[in-house]
């Protein structure tokens, strides 16, 4: 910026009048509603009274819907239902896999006990049995004896 310059005067914009838009200037020419010649729609208001609007200031028309699938759904998802129906055998198998282990066991273990000593006893007295009883041979032995003693006493 040169401070040694002088400044100059300044130069004010003066527009020129609009003649043709003074009222008292220009003759009145009777204005033409906008909306004559446009075509008109008959829509519905707030109250369900029928009342023209402009075409183009009228809503667009509401789209058809597409028609929908009306068939019912199952209560659950196929999916969920066989994740479920796994998951109810699963804890079933598993509750009866542990029982009948379960059972095993202690089978085992009462036999190891109990029955150990029943069947040890029933060996023995098989063992110790008459060969006849055991073996339901076909020998009869009969013995018939008689004794006849008279005395009298008198």
């Amino acid at each position: 910026m040169d401070h040694t310059a002088r400044p100059t005067a300044i130069e004010v914009h003066h527009p020129t009048p609009l003649a043709h838009l003074d009222p008292h200037a220009a003759p009145l020419v009777p204005a033409a509603p906008y909306f004559e010649g446009q075509p008109v729609v008959w829509v519905p208001d707030a109250y369900g009274r029928m009342v023209p609007m402009p075409k183009h200031l009228a809503p667009p028309p509401v789209p058809a819907s597409e028609p929908r699938d009306l068939t019912p759904l199952p209560l659950l998802d196929p999916v969920a239902q066989r994740f479920i129906g796994a998951g109810i055998g699963g804890g079933a198998l598993s509750a009866g896999a542990g029982y009948g282990i379960g059972q095993a066991l202690t089978a085992a273990a009462g036999f190891t006990s109990g029955a150990s000593m029943w069947l040890l006893i029933l060996l023995v007295v098989v063992l110790r049995a008459p060969a006849r009883a055991v073996g339901g041979g076909s020998t009869v032995n009969i013995r018939k004896a008689v004794i006849k003693r008279n005395r009298f006493y008198g």
